[in-house]
């Protein structure tokens, strides 16, 4: 029998603190990370997105190490991950880094070779390292739902026995590869985003770097801490940067977490969705809920105070769920007003108390991928 599987320990990095508790002070008083930015590094123009200020991060990571190797995405993991790795991991703890494009600023003015800290193994290893991991690093990277898929993941390889815990870290930097690229889809937004709404104009960038511990240690439990109860993941293959216009990919993920989770649709208290402010997304997210039945449930993106952080978002925001759910506390979606998707969506339109035993986390990405994760607060 496959073995119950716990979160009790998280950590955030972010432009809104660097712990959990800053993160949730800021959300509580409305504010976001986003901001107008004028760097040259990533565009001639202003634009609007949630960076990390580097000085902080730089000080940050000397309190841990006065080496100066580590590039600006290595420091945000291992600051993201250091208060939670209590002891020098075991034989078969797991380590999980999940990122869409890791160290992808090394490769700035690079034409003839690629620097070994673009690979995504490499970045592992170095994180491994640095707190003495024993086994081999695992690597998820597969777009925006990266984040939610390590958890998803994990679960499954404590459940079956193949490890016996395991941290996972999830993180973006903000690059001008990736800026570029939105700005090409003509994605980005020239002012701060607004999941679901009318007026939303596309999304706004952000970085971050989230960390959890997971485990089947029923005495390692403690108040937060939440159960994963069922997990899905299914790709539509419809477009390679357009979402299904019927949600399909979606509406099968949650549907196999709710088959594994064993609960009804409608035992589910809260929705922690994907929500970018893009057109095709927020509409095909809002398809996908209806089609299942859980259109009123009350359903929040947190774009608004985080921008999109890429393969961060999925761990940032299941951990941000997981303070809602320890408070009974349901946040704003900020930036919503007025409804812009076709269909009936219940969107938190301010902070307000509710009782939450069953939240649902929901990620999707570019190439049709879509991950649904069904936690249980215990």
């Amino acid at each position: 029998m496959p073995k119950e599987v716990f979160i009790t320990e998280t950590n955030i990095i972010s432009p809104l603190g660097f712990d959990v508790a800053a993160n949730i002070q800021h959300i509580e008083q409305r504010i976001s990370g986003v901001r107008q930015h004028q760097d040259f590094r990533f565009s001639p123009d202003p634009f609007f997105g949630a960076l990390i200020d580097p000085a902080a991060r730089d000080t940050a990571f000397s309190a841990l190490s006065a080496t100066t190797e580590y590039t600006p995405l290595e420091k945000m993991l291992i600051l993201a991950l250091h208060p939670i790795v209590k002891t020098i991991p075991g034989p078969k703890t797991a380590l999980i880094i999940s990122t869409t494009k890791g160290n992808i600023s090394v490769l700035a003015g690079q034409h003839d070779t690629v620097p070994p800290q673009a690979y995504l193994q490499h970045l592992a290893h170095t994180v491994g390292a640095f707190f003495k991991f024993q086994t081999t690093p695992i690597v998820i990277s597969n777009a925006c739902v990266s984040g939610i898929l390590a958890v998803a993941t994990a679960q499954r390889l404590i459940a079956t026995g193949r490890y016996d815990d395991a941290y996972v870290i999830s993180g973006d930097e903000f690059s001008e590869f990736v800026f570029s690229g939105f700005s090409s889809f003509q994605a980005l937004s020239d002012a701060p985003c607004k999941p679901y709404s009318l007026h939303r104009t596309g999304l706004n960038l952000g970085e971050a770097a989230a960390a959890v511990y997971i485990t089947a240690d029923p005495a390692l439990k403690q108040d937060g801490a939440v159960k994963i109860i069922g997990t899905g993941a299914i790709n539509d293959a419809n477009h390679i940067s357009g979402p299904s216009r019927t949600g399909e990919g979606l509406y099968r993920s949650i549907e196999n977490a709710l088959q594994e989770a064993k609960i009804p649709a409608t035992a589910l208290d809260y929705i922690s969705a994907h929500g970018t402010a893009t057109l095709y997304n927020d509409e095909m997210e809002a398809i996908a809920f209806n089609r299942l039945g859980i259109s009123s449930m009350p359903v929040n993106s947190f774009k608004g105070y985080y921008g999109h952080t890429l393969g961060a978002s999925g761990l940032l925001e299941t951990i941000l769920a997981m303070a809602s759910a320890k408070q009974n506390r349901l946040f704003e979606s900020l930036g919503y007003d007025e409804s812009g998707v076709s269909v009936p969506l219940n969107v938190i339109t301010e902070h307000r108390e509710q009782n939450i035993n069953y939240f649902l986390k929901t990620a999707s990405g570019f190439g049709g991928c879509n991950t649904a994760v069904i936690f249980e607060k215990i």
